[in-house]
């Protein structure tokens, strides 16, 4: 059967009954943020250790995991704890012995109660076990032996007490009843108390005969109602007296008194009174306890003599609350008389409330939200009344309340949202106060922490930051540090540094800068230009550890400071070297006449780009002057006849920066009236050609690399010479004749003698910083004889005939060079169109122009091609000859033309020495031995020459 009911303010009951002996009272309240339910059980006493007392799992309707995961645990607080809980079957069994007796006295029902905690959310059980009394105690007498004397005299009706006996155990199992033997004189009388113990007097049923009978011996049995029944006996002892007819009498049926707990010794609480009608020796009284309680002995006394009832000992109210006593009046002639002496015990407020914490949630996050169950707390005063009502209270200055959910608990809440940073734990005092008089208190300090969200975002220290960066900085330069803080804790308040994805220019600003993400740093990834990029403008971002992480955003501006790192650009006039550009001035010029104006410009800002104009040197500085911030050059005096027609200015434009940066331009001024005039004086205006640092370093690199290239493929030719050497040694040791085919050099011719010789010129090149005070100076062959040829040119034998050459018809040696291959001094290389005119005798005039800058760089580069293609065409056996004399024409058919070898980029020339012996090879006929000489550089104008011959 299962009944449930709701009370008005929400909470719902369900009790559930089982077996008679097993009771089973379930509790549910859903009134508050966490779950209490309270539960009941029956058991008997006396169970062994491990027998089960229910299925807490199953009657609660819990899960084993939520047992296990919430971590349950039974909660006695000082009592002894007699029950465990298994978590892993949900059950709970018997800890310790069980008895009744010792737990609970005569208090009926006996229980004993405990909370079951769980966590995570906190729930909590109450369970009451209650113990079901066992009949495993005998009833038992105080005494052996009871003793009487009784006068024969006593009349039928006398009633005398009997000591009553003691059950510890209730209900059936008490004390139930008492039997008396046999006898002929007395019969049992049984009354209640109004408390439903029995007491017992014997009752004279015939008048004694002390001459028949002086003495008499009776038992009297006390049974129990249990199952098995237990009993227990006394002795009684009658001695029949001489006549005493009148008992005592008390004048009260019913004694009534109260006493204050704790109350010191001695502290008077009644006096009892009876009287006894007869005189003398019996009617002398004493009054004396009966039946009082083994625990209440020590507690109360009382005069025999006079009936006053004092304090004994020490009374606790919580212990017992009133007292019962059976106080006995005796005559010297044994008659007895009885009457009950009730005493209260009045409260005092003599214990302070006792504070429990049954749970508690610490740390505490700090966004759990209001009303959130931070600690149970159970509350238990041991006073009653007034005395035992409690308040808890706690700090009103504090975000947390308490409330009360049962009886003696109390749920400890949030009232509001927490914040870490702002505090990050609180001392919660937590005071339990009665309404006793005067009132006692007691209380207990919680800590309780709270623990970190990411609930702040980093925060830098400025809005924006900005910084000036001087352009042409070493990459890795320290620009700039950034800084922000999170007020949040740990991880949450680690942070790190990170660049928003921007583009300048095109770019990404990762290109451009980097950030230390530890601590913010910024670094120049490379150097910055201020022509390029004036401004770099930014995002930095801030985010902390969290989870998910928070961030924020602050703009970054970098200003790149410009530096005076360009020279002033001249933009006129134009400097050209294919035309000379001048300015004419009229003869009839007046002061201050504008002859031109020099533009300049720097890409520079600020006073890096303040220009100023200087004439650094002219061919009449009184005549001109430049203007100093303008670069106008203007007349300073009158133009006379005397002057130059062609005049030469240098200015110099100079920036204002530290250091300061210039560069020149040349003016050339012609003083005429006509331009007729002025083309005639310049058609032959010689100028001097400007070359920049640049040019210069790359003719000096194409020297250094001609000349690696020359050395290089002079070793390969060497080497490969020795080795063709090496074979012919084998091949004429070993007697081979190969084929021969003989070789006839083609015949030269210079046509007028303007054309460009196929020979080899040294050119000896001086250069100085001053491009105009450059020269070239033409070096004569350091030897004459360099080729052998027939001066006729008519040697050339038909095919049949070289067919019939033997290796006899070769002269030992090198035939000396043709007289019509020696170099004439009207011979002189130079520029396309610089050969001798017939004005002109050959070798007494300068040449009519100097070498062009471009004319000596294609030289140059000629010389360098022709050294790379003779190094690249060198084939085994062949030597670089073409492919018509091989494989048949071997080294040993060639003669050695190589005996002067000229080195780009040097004046010195490698010419074979003549005295000493070469090796020859046998020529097939001495008409045959005319080799074609090697060709010398050729300049660009003398290739088409060159190409006209080897067509003829």
């Amino acid at each position: 059967m299962a009944i449930r009911d709701f009370c008005p303010n929400g909470c719902a009951w369900c009790r559930v009954f089982f077996l008679p002996q097993w009771q089973v009272l379930f509790f549910i309240s859903i009134c508050f943020p966490f779950a209490i339910s309270q539960i009941r059980y029956s058991i008997p006493e006396e169970m062994t250790k491990g027998s089960i007392i229910g299925n807490v799992a199953q009657d609660l309707g819990l899960d084993l995991k939520r047992l296990r995961a919430g971590r349950a645990r039974i909660v006695t607080g000082e009592s002894t704890q007699y029950a465990e809980l298994k978590t892993d079957k949900g059950i709970l069994v018997v800890s310790e012995r069980i008895d009744r007796e010792q737990l609970c006295g005569d208090i009926t029902p006996c229980s004993f109660s405990f909370e079951i905690i769980l966590e995570n959310p906190i729930e909590l059980h109450q369970v009451t076990v209650e113990i079901i009394d066992v009949n495993d105690n005998s009833p038992a007498f105080e005494k052996n032996k009871i003793s009487f004397e009784i006068s024969e005299s006593a009349t039928p009706g006398s009633s005398f007490a009997l000591e009553s006996a003691y059950d510890a155990d209730v209900e059936l199992n008490s004390l139930q009843n008492y039997i008396l033997t046999r006898n002929d004189y007395f019969v049992l009388k049984q009354q209640l108390n109004p408390d439903g113990s029995r007491y017992v007097e014997m009752v004279l049923d015939k008048a004694l005969d002390r001459e028949e009978h002086p003495h008499l011996s009776l038992k009297l049995i006390a049974v129990d109602g249990g199952n098995p029944q237990r009993s227990g006996s006394v002795n009684i002892d009658i001695t029949v007296l001489d006549a005493n007819d009148n008992a005592p009498v008390f004048n009260q049926t019913v004694y009534k008194a109260s006493v204050m707990e704790n109350a010191p010794k001695g502290t008077y609480i009644t006096t009892v009174n009876a009287t006894d009608a007869d005189s003398g020796s019996n009617g002398h009284l004493i009054f004396s306890f009966s039946d009082l309680k083994e625990h209440s002995r020590d507690i109360f006394s009382i005069d025999e003599n006079t009936g006053l009832v004092f304090v004994l000992g020490n009374i606790d109210f919580e212990k017992d609350k009133r007292f019962e006593i059976r106080v006995k009046a005796t005559d010297r002639g044994g008659l007895t008389s009885t009457s009950k002496l009730v005493i209260e015990i009045m409260d005092v407020n003599d214990n302070a409330p006792v504070i429990n914490i049954m749970s508690l949630s610490s740390p505490l996050s700090e966004d759990a939200p209001p009303g959130t169950t931070i600690a149970v707390i159970n509350i238990k005063d041991s006073d009653s009344g007034r005395n035992g009502q409690v308040t808890c209270s706690i700090d009103r200055n504090l975000p947390f309340s308490i409330k009360s959910s049962l009886s003696n608990y109390y749920n400890l809440i949030t009232d509001a949202f927490l914040d870490r940073e702002t505090q990050s734990e609180y001392n919660i005092t937590v005071t339990a106060t009665d309404s006793g008089s005067p009132a006692l208190s007691s209380s207990t300090t919680l800590l309780l922490k709270v623990s970190d969200v990411n609930d702040n975002a980093p925060v830098f220290d400025r809005n924006s930051y900005s910084t000036h960066v001087p352009e042409n900085n070493a990459p890795g330069l320290s620009i700039y540090s950034v800084t922000a803080r999170d007020l949040d804790w740990n991880q949450n308040s680690r942070v790190s540094y990170f660049l928003e994805d921007t583009y300048i220019g095109g770019a990404p600003i990762s290109s451009c800068v980097s950030i230390n993400s530890e601590n913010g740093v910024l670094h120049a990834v490379r150097s910055f230009d201020y022509e390029q990029i004036k401004q770099l403008s930014f995002v930095v971002k801030a985010q902390d550890g969290g989870s998910p992480p928070l961030s924020s955003n602050v703009t970054m501006t970098i200003i790149i400071q410009d530096q005076n790192d360009n020279a002033p650009q001249v933009l006129y006039p134009v400097q050209s070297g294919a035309s000379v550009v001048a300015e004419i001035v009229p003869r009839s010029a007046d002061v201050g006449y504008l002859v031109t104006k020099v533009v300049a410009v720097d890409v520079d800002s600020g006073q890096n780009a303040w220009l100023s104009y200087k004439l650094q040197k002219a061919t009449d500085r009184a005549l001109f002057e430049v203007g100093l911030q303008n670069g106008e050059i203007r007349t300073v005096r009158q133009v006379t006849d005397k002057d130059a027609v062609k005049q030469r200015l240098t200015v110099v434009v100079e920036d204002n920066g530290q250091p300061s940066r210039s560069a020149t331009v040349n003016v050339n001024v012609a003083v005429a009236d006509s331009f007729p005039e002025v083309l005639s004086e310049f058609t032959d205006f010689t100028h001097d050609k400007e070359y920049n640092d640049n040019l210069t370093f790359y003719l000096v690199l194409a020297l250094a690399v001609v000349s690696f290239l020359f050395i290089v493929s002079i070793i390969a030719i060497l080497s490969v010479k020795c080795y063709r050497w090496r074979r012919e040694r084998m091949y004429y040791k070993s007697g081979a004749n190969l084929p021969v085919i003989p070789y006839y050099p083609p015949l030269y011719a210079d046509v007028g003698g303007t054309g460009t010789l196929q020979h080899v010129y040294n050119y000896e090149v001086c250069r100085t910083t001053d491009s105009r005070k450059s020269d070239l100076k033409y070096v004569r062959p350091c030897s004459e004889s360099i080729i052998s040829l027939d001066t006729s040119g008519t040697q050339t034998l038909p095919h049949a005939q070289r067919e019939k050459l033997t290796d006899a018809d070769f002269d030992d040696q090198q035939k000396p060079p043709s007289a019509d291959w020696r170099f004439t001094q009207n011979q002189r290389p130079g520029p396309s169109g610089a050969a001798a005119t017939p004005e002109v005798a050959v070798g007494t005039r300068p040449w009519p122009n100097p070498p062009t800058e471009a004319e000596q760089l294609q030289a140059l580069m000629a010389a360098a091609n022709e050294v790379s293609e003779a190094t690249n065409t060198l084939q085994p056996g062949t030597m670089g000859l073409s492919t018509r004399y091989s494989p048949q024409f071997t080294l040993q058919h060639v003669p050695d033309y190589r005996q002067n070898v000229y080195i780009p980029g040097s004046t010195a020339t490698l010419t074979s020495n003549p005295q000493q012996p070469q090796q020859a090879l046998p020529p097939p006929q001495a008409s045959a031995t005319q080799a074609e000489p090697p060709k010398a550089a050729q300049t660009p104008a003398s290739k088409k020459k060159s190409t006209k011959k080897e067509k003829k």
